[in-house]
């Protein structure tokens, strides 16, 4: 676990009694099933409904070329304060404010935000625009690059890139320190850059680790576009049943939530003596890699094998299944992304905001920041906090066992819609109990 992840000295998140969690999980296992059997039996998600049209001052608003540029104005000059801080800053990263920038800003608040109005990342990506820019001066389209982009790379791209960020969260040795952020700063850059000269904005869509999680969990806000391209309001899972199903699409749900898994697993006592114990013969980072590989790897064979396990189909068609069906683990990454660092982001997310009152240690007091202090909103009252922990994870379970039977009635023949999916919602309700364990410490 990182020590900036998860600490900051700021306060952390209490656990509840674990028969509170399982309780809950046996009622959204209930409710599943009956959701299962009775009350769902043709397909109805439909991410091309009409939705409610925003209001036209709105509309206008959102895709104004203005609002658009000033966007990405803005997030060209604060990557460039970042890269400044990072280089002439403290290297105390509890007075240096980028590694929270990173692990706060971007990994929590920007998808955050993405789950709840859309896909943020693409709006802001510095390198976005600067690509674009830079495309208006040669006189060229940005969608275009120098070379196509395979089919079958589809995500498999932007899971390396989710991997090396949580390695660098929960595997490497010093993942809180400013040098190992920046390092991996100016390596995104630098690939995402090289990434959209070569292949045009499909990387981006596609490669970017970044992006493709934004715009994951923005497939489960309420907004969404029209055929016409306008923007509506639309239920999360009409807007959800429209993520694509490419090459790596599992590689990338089962990294982010293997990774939250070991993140919580890492805490056990038992874990961090092994650890401890090892370290004379075994390198730690070693260690927690191997850990972090295999938890990723549990995540994303069981849903495979889950996914998988029916009749009907042609061997083809079973293996396009997993990635037809991983969708379905998006709600679930949402709940535990909220779940697991709403805490962090609400809390240690104001102690990163109070660093930018000196953010090159000269002894500054930009904004008056340094006179106040982080409000423990949430681990000062543990109870509203362990409550909308539990709801999170079990509103992304629901959702997520109505997604994935809404695709396996699109997919599975008549005879096998309702066994075709009994594996798969066994394994959900097994990421479920087995993440609420984690999650609320065993």
């Amino acid at each position: 676990m990182s020590p900036l992840a998860h600490g900051l000295n700021g306060a952390a998140d209490l656990p509840i009694p674990l028969s509170y969690a399982l309780v809950g999980a046996a009622w959204a296992l209930t409710f599943s099933f009956a959701l299962l059997f009775v009350a769902w039996r043709q397909p109805r998600l439909d991410p091309q409904s009409p939705g409610l049209p925003l209001p036209t001052p709105v509309r206008r608003l959102i895709d104004a070329p203005v609002a658009r540029g000033v966007a990405s104005t803005v997030s060209v000059v604060f990557t460039a304060c970042v890269l400044v801080i990072a280089v002439f800053g403290s290297s105390d990263p509890a007075l240096n404010p980028v590694p929270g920038v990173l692990y706060i800003g971007v990994w929590v608040g920007v998808m955050v935000a993405s789950l709840l109005i859309g896909p943020v990342w693409k709006v802001i990506s510095p390198v976005r625009a600067i690509h674009r820019f830079g495309c208006a001066l040669l006189r060229r389209t940005p969608e275009h690059g120098v070379l196509r982009y395979r089919e079958e790379w589809g995500h498999l791209p932007a899971a390396v890139g989710l991997f090396s960020f949580v390695w660098l969260e929960l595997a490497w040795r010093t993942p809180g320190s400013v040098s190992s952020v920046l390092t991996w700063l100016i390596g995104y850059l630098v690939v995402t850059s090289i990434g959209l000269v070569l292949f045009g904005t499909v990387w981006a869509e596609r490669a970017d680790p970044l992006e493709v999680y934004s715009t994951l969990l923005a497939h489960l806000s309420p907004f969404g576009r029209d055929h016409a391209g306008q923007p509506v309001l639309r239920m999360p899972l009409n807007n959800l049943a429209g993520t694509p199903g490419l090459a790596g699409s599992v590689a990338v749900a089962a990294t982010l939530l293997g990774s939250t898994a070991f993140d919580s697993f890492s805490t056990f006592p038992w874990w961090r003596d092994l650890v401890d114990d090892l370290a004379p013969v075994v390198d730690v980072t070693l260690v927690r890699t191997t850990g972090l590989l295999v938890f990723i790897g549990v995540v994303g064979g069981l849903f495979s094998l889950a996914a998988r396990a029916t009749g009907g189909v042609s061997p083809a068609d079973r293996a396009l299944l997993p990635r037809r069906l991983a969708l379905s683990l998006t709600p679930i990454v949402a709940g535990y992304l909220i779940a697991h660092y709403l805490t962090f982001l609400v809390e240690k997310g104001q102690a990163t905001v109070l660093l930018f009152a000196d953010p090159l240690d000269r002894g500054w007091n930009l904004a008056g920041l340094a006179d106040r202090d982080v409000a423990y909103v949430l681990s000062s009252h543990p109870g509203v906090l362990a409550t909308c922990k539990v709801l999170a994870v079990l509103t992304g379970h629901v959702l997520g066992v109505a997604a994935a039977h809404d695709r396996c009635l699109a997919l599975l023949p008549p005879r096998h819609r309702l066994t075709g999916q009994l594996a798969l919602m066994l394994t959900m309700v097994a990421f479920t109990f087995t993440g609420l364990y984690l999650l609320f410490g065993g």
